[in-house]
């Protein structure tokens, strides 16, 4: 900067260099920065290095270098390859790299729970390390890379989808106006075909006014089977309908079924039948 702040406190001279790094962001950015409404008010050393941090990821990503991970990580030649390494060491291994990765602001997470450290290992070292990012020196800043986007595990990931974002939702006394990964149109639930997506979820809306309370009390561990471009998640389940005070109790067996769309490389609801319901 090249304004002279020599009357200035240190505090106030951090202050005014805040204002003219939110100008210059505001400007050169398009940076927008509101108002809150706090009890105190953010110390300017603490926003300096925000503002900071900001010009410095702002001018990395205009300049846009790639790099590879492994010259990132300024080629180790210390990991081993998988393939040498013991079951009883593989945990230690795994741990180990993880944490160098770290030490880089790189981080690998998985969501599936079936993936093992020594894959993971094996990933990292044979296909990470060969992977491009972005040459990001920001303090503070992580890049982060999902194994599962790598490799999806579409058993784990249809099968948690239809428990947590279907059944569960359906079962269960609350409105809802959105479901995830729902097909547009020529939906199936029960009987009902071919239905939109707003006609299923009027249908599953309609069930859930006709009585006073909906509790979920069970759900069985789902089993997931995938057949080509079909997956077919089935499980049963124990509900209690409350109506004019009385409590009905139901279970059945339920089934979600999937249609992979090749176009855009993602599986959408086709079909889902709830038995012992009445959409």
């Amino acid at each position: 900067m090249n304004e002279d702040f020599n009357h200035l406190s240190d505090e106030e001279k951090l202050k005014a260099e805040n204002e003219f790094l939110k100008m210059k962001l505001m400007l050169e950015q398009g940076a927008q920065f509101g108002t809150m409404q706090t009890d105190s008010e953010l110390p300017a050393g603490i926003e300096n290095e925000f503002l900071n941090h900001i010009m410095a990821y702002e001018k990395q990503a205009v300049e846009r270098k790639m790099i590879k991970i492994f010259d990132k990580i300024e080629r180790p030649n210390h990991f081993k390859p998988v393939n040498e390494i013991p079951d009883d060491e593989i945990e230690n291994a795994w741990n180990n790299l993880d944490e160098y990765l770290r030490k880089y602001s790189i981080e690998l997470s998985v969501c599936s729970p079936n993936i093992s450290d020594r894959e993971l290992y094996r990933f990292t070292t044979e296909e990470l390390f060969n992977h491009e990012m972005n040459d990001m020196n920001v303090p503070g800043m992580m890049s982060c890379f999902t194994y599962d986007e790598f490799y999806p595990d579409y058993k784990y990931d249809n099968t948690r989808h239809a428990v947590e974002d279907c059944i569960e939702v359906i079962l269960k006394k609350k409105h809802f106006d959105w479901m995830p990964l729902l097909k547009k149109e020529n939906l199936r639930i029960n009987d009902h075909y071919p239905v939109s997506e707003k006609e299923y979820i009027n249908l599953i809306n309609r069930f859930k006014d006709a009585y006073e309370d909906i509790q979920l009390q069970e759900m069985n561990d789902p089993v997931c089977t995938i057949e080509g471009n079909s997956c077919y998640v089935k499980g049963n389940y124990d509900i209690t309908l409350t109506f004019s005070s009385e409590e009905i109790f139901i279970n059945g067996e339920w089934m979600v079924e999937y249609e992979f769309d090749e176009d855009f490389g993602f599986w959408e609801i086709a079909n889902v039948q709830v038995e012992g319901i009445n959409f």
